[in-house]
């Protein structure tokens, strides 16, 4: 009998906090790739361990915050585009949103505002962590919602930024 693919909400309340860092980051290799800054699986290790640790973020993860907040701009961008605010993109469901008319439109707009909305959560819950609150009220938000696997991490993000223990 093949095996179940993971829960993805388990896991992410599950995983050790630096582990679940790891994985957030490893998310936007390829975006800060393109934007100069290549991470390889030491500097990912490095970082999740020096947020764990609460230590000031060094050049390189001031870096990477910077290039993550310019990746939420964009994603809020690409949500602009149908009148979204990101809390908005949450909960509104496909059907309400503009801009397409046949399936492969759906599902063309559809990719582009999922891949905006993990984007933006990621990014702004790793930037959070980096030291810059510009992104607090989308983590309020996020942790206050039935988002799944998005309201877990920003829920363990608040715990560790407010030194709670983690849900």
């Amino acid at each position: 009998m093949p095996s179940l693919p993971p829960d993805r909400v388990q896991l992410a309340s599950e995983w050790p906090f630096d582990r679940l860092l790891m994985v957030l980051l490893r998310q936007f290799r390829a975006l800060l790739t393109e934007r100069h800054i290549p991470l390889s699986d030491s500097d990912i290790d490095r970082i999740a361990h020096r947020i764990e640790d609460r230590a000031e973020p060094d050049a390189q993860s001031q870096s990477v915050r910077a290039a993550l907040i310019e990746i939420v701009a964009d994603s809020e961008a690409v949500l602009a585009q149908w009148n979204l605010t990101f809390q908005q993109a949450m909960t509104t469901e496909m059907g309400d949103v503009p801009g397409w008319e046949s399936t492969s439109d759906f599902l063309e707009v559809a990719t582009e505002k999922a891949n905006a909305e993990l984007r933006i959560a990621a990014a702004a819950e790793l930037v959070s962590l980096l030291g810059d609150e510009r992104y607090a009220s989308y983590l309020a938000f996020l942790a206050d919602g039935h988002f799944d696997v998005d309201t877990v991490i920003a829920k363990r993000v608040v715990a560790f930024l407010n030194d709670s223990p983690q849900p």
